[in-house]
């Protein structure tokens, strides 16, 4: 795939990997973006776009993509890792054989690994060994279909390496897309990983008819529980006051791109919780994860591990996995029962 001076690897071609590769290539950079099915690689090489997971963008000519990992990753210092998180591990297990020992490995996924309770760059950092500077996290309110328009966006660099942390700020920075660097690494993953579990309450709220005073009431609500649990885990507590915090939270809180919402509206519409396949979360019919189905049940175990409540990501937690229905859980969350028709 040529030289590798200017060219990252963004190894997962979802609506997020495929808007970031987009990015990447409009910032300058050369792209080679891998893909599990190697239908989809074909696909996107032969007619520029992603109809799966991003449909109606075209994918700059920049953009390369592939089904092989060591093609993908051959000689390269960039490599953006865009898969689920409960995938993350299994995926870097195969990987790490072809990643260049000088890497910085970024990590786009939002969640807490289950059963380890590991966030995503100490996942990255215990499967491949390398150094914990080496590891940086990119979070932020990026809806992919509104980056892939080019609306202006702003997006936390995280890293505990700040000339790394530059590095990727500078092959991010596109006129519609901000990157911000931040050391913060815990309080950017917290953010990340929780968002989507109160964007699945809002959604649920919406679902049975709720309006914009609970939507605020949750988002507020859900924020300080953050907060909670990442200063608990030793995050800035202004980190997450900022973009990767209340910026995520809102966006994806209150968007129809956002899956999480989406799907708990649905659920508030009294459609059944669908049984949750394999371990990397649940999937919408169109394939796409809902990443806080499963991040509740991590979030809310990391939580009690150290002492903390929260209360919004226990009702989610058992609307998902224990049985309690939507409108029992608004009646906990907001202490008046909401009335059928």
């Amino acid at each position: 795939m040529g030289g590798t001076e200017g060219t990252v690897a963004v190894m997962g071609a979802g609506a997020w990997g495929t808007a970031l590769a987009k990015v990447l290539a409009e910032a300058g950079s050369d792209v080679r973006l891998w893909t599990r099915r190697p239908e989809i690689a074909a696909q996107i090489n032969e007619t520029r776009h992603n109809p799966d997971y991003l449909p109606g963008f075209a994918v700059p000519d920049a953009v390369r993509a592939t089904s092989d990992p060591a093609e993908a990753l051959d000689g390269l210092t960039t490599v953006v890792l865009a898969v689920p998180a409960q995938t993350m591990r299994a995926n870097l297990q195969a990987w790490t054989p072809y990643l260049t020992g000088s890497a910085t490995l970024v990590s786009v996924a939002k969640g807490i690994e289950l059963g380890t309770l590991m966030r995503m760059s100490q996942v990255i950092a215990s499967v491949t060994g390398f150094d914990a500077g080496q590891v940086a996290v990119v979070s932020g309110p990026n809806l992919a279909a509104e980056i892939a328009a080019g609306q202006p966006a702003a997006t936390v660099v995280a890293c505990t390496d700040s000339g790394r942390a530059v590095a990727l700020q500078r092959m991010l920075n596109t006129g519609y897309f901000r990157p911000y660097t931040n050391s913060d690494v815990v309080g950017t993953e917290i953010g990340g990983a929780c968002k989507n579990v109160i964007a699945l309450a809002c959604g649920m709220a919406a679902g049975v008819g709720l309006g914009e005073n609970t939507a605020a009431a949750i988002i507020t609500r859900g924020l300080a529980e953050i907060i909670r649990l990442g200063v608990a885990l030793g995050a800035k507590g202004a980190t997450l006051a900022g973009l990767a915090g209340v910026g995520d939270l809102v966006a994806t809180c209150t968007s129809p791109h956002s899956r999480n919402r989406s799907f708990g509206e649905r659920l508030g519409r009294g459609e059944a919780m669908p049984p949750v396949p394999g371990s990397a979360g649940l999937s919408t019919s169109e394939g796409h994860v809902v990443e806080g189905v499963t991040s509740c049940q991590s979030v809310l175990a990391l939580a009690s591990s150290y002492d903390v409540e929260m209360p919004l990501t226990d009702a989610v937690h058992r609307v998902c996995h224990t049985g309690l229905s939507v409108n029992e859980a608004v009646a906990l969350l907001l202490g008046r029962r909401t009335k059928p028709e």
